[in-house]
C-alpha cells in the first residue's frame, strides 16, 4: 500500500510540473538538483525535472550501465556528430562561447571548423582574436563573423 501512495505522489509531481510557471520550475530545479536551473524554455526544464523526479524516485541507472553507455557513445558515429552539434550551441551566460566550442560552417562546398578558446579563436591551426577575422580569412571580404556562423541572435 505504501508503494502505491508513493507512485501517487510521483505521479501528481509530475502533473503538478505541466501547470508551473517558469520561475517555479526554476525554483524547484534548484531544489531537486542543488544548482540553478540553465536558461533553457519552460517545456525544457519540465521534460528534465519530470525525469530528476522519476530518477529520484525509482532510483538512477547503475554506474556500470552509464559507463557501457557513455563507451558504445564513444564509438558510435553518429553519437559523436550529436555531440559536435550540440558543442557548437554551448555558451556562457556573459553572451560568450565557452572554451572548446567548435563552430562547423560550410561555405562554398568545403567545411570549416573553428574552435574557441579562453581569448579568442583557433581556426587552421593559427590564432585569432576574433570570428570576423576568421570569416574574413575564409571569404576574402569583410564579415560579420557571428552572421557567417549563425550566432547572430543566439549571443
Amino acid at each position: 500500500m505504501q508503494i502505491d501512495k508513493n507512485r501517487n505522489s510521483v505521479l501528481r509531481q509530475l502533473a503538478a510540473l505541466q501547470k508551473m510557471s517558469l520561475s517555479e520550475l526554476q525554483n524547484k530545479w534548484r531544489d531537486l538538483y542543488g544548482a540553478e536551473a540553465p536558461q533553457f524554455k519552460k517545456a525544457f526544464l519540465e521534460k528534465r525535472l519530470a525525469y530528476r523526479i522519476q530518477e529520484l524516485f525509482y532510483g538512477g541507472l547503475p554506474e556500470t550501465a552509464e559507463r557501457h553507455l557513455a563507451e558504445l557513445a564513444e564509438n558510435d558515429p553518429l553519437a559523436r556528430m550529436c555531440r559536435k552539434e550540440q558543442s557548437s550551441r554551448r555558451y556562457l551566460s556573459k553572451g560568450k562561447l565557452l572554451p572548446g566550442t567548435r563552430l562547423i560552417r560550410e561555405w562554398n562546398g568545403n567545411r570549416y571548423e573553428v574552435t574557441a578558446k579562453e581569448k579568442g579563436f583557433v581556426y587552421d591551426g593559427r590564432d585569432f582574436r576574433s570570428l570576423s577575422a576568421i570569416a574574413t580569412a575564409i571569404t576574402g571580404t569583410k564579415w560579420n563573423g557571428k552572421a557567417f556562423f549563425g550566432l547572430r541572435d543566439n549571443i
